[in-house]
């Protein structure tokens, strides 16, 4: 008797699953801290497959990065979305927003690499072109919080809104770089809430 085990074709992953697979592996590799870059041929050797099954659900590596960028913004923003639907005190909610992007960066090693663009130094330009919109978009969202501080509170905050939003960027960014080249052993929220209400003084 035939075994229909056997003869059974392999199982296929889900709609989405692949990609999915595609992209945790990258982040895996980034996060192992390599300094060269990334190959579409060793990522498909991690994975088990053939550069062309990479292909048929990425079009370039440059959309694998931007499909690292898409789990990047949908967690910032979203996370931002619900600071800002608080009931906290404007200045309150820019040092938790600076908080949640030092968060991000050591719950998420490998994409912290491509935060500060040493991931992608030698990829596409629009991919720093996205990640420099993604923090200007960040900084927009700090420098509101400024403002409504400064209008409920106008002797609390004596300096321009943006140019604090502009330091608060700095002082994330820097985080992360530290972060990134100390082989993610300095950890970026070490002692950030004290800076951060130096930077944003309650109202």
């Amino acid at each position: 008797m035939t075994d229909h085990a056997d003869n059974e074709p392999r199982k296929r992953p889900k709609p989405g699953e692949r990609r999915l697979q595609i992209l945790q592996a990258m982040a895996a590799m980034l996060q192992e801290g390599q300094a060269e870059r990334i190959t579409t041929a060793a990522l498909a050797a991690r994975l088990g497959v053939s550069e062309a099954a990479l292909y048929r659900h990425f079009a370039s590596k440059a959309q694998m990065f931007e499909g690292l960028l898409d789990f990047i913004e949908q967690t910032i923003f979203g996370l931002i979305n619900q600071i800002e639907a608080g009931a906290e005190p404007p200045s309150t909610k820019a040092r938790a927003i600076v908080m949640m992007l030092l968060t991000f960066a050591e719950k998420n090693p490998g994409m912290t690499r491509v935060l500060v663009g040493e991931a992608i130094t030698f990829e596409n330009a629009r991919l720093q072109l996205r990640v420099n919109q993604l923090v200007g978009r960040v900084e927009a969202s700090l420098r509101q919080c400024v403002k409504l501080a400064q209008a409920s509170a106008p002797a609390s905050i004596a300096t321009d809104a943006s140019v604090l939003a502009s330091l608060a960027m700095c002082f994330v960014q820097g985080r992360w770089l530290r972060f990134t080249k100390s082989g993610f052993q300095e950890l970026p929220t070490q002692s950030a809430s004290l800076i951060g209400a130096q930077i944003f003084p309650p109202s």
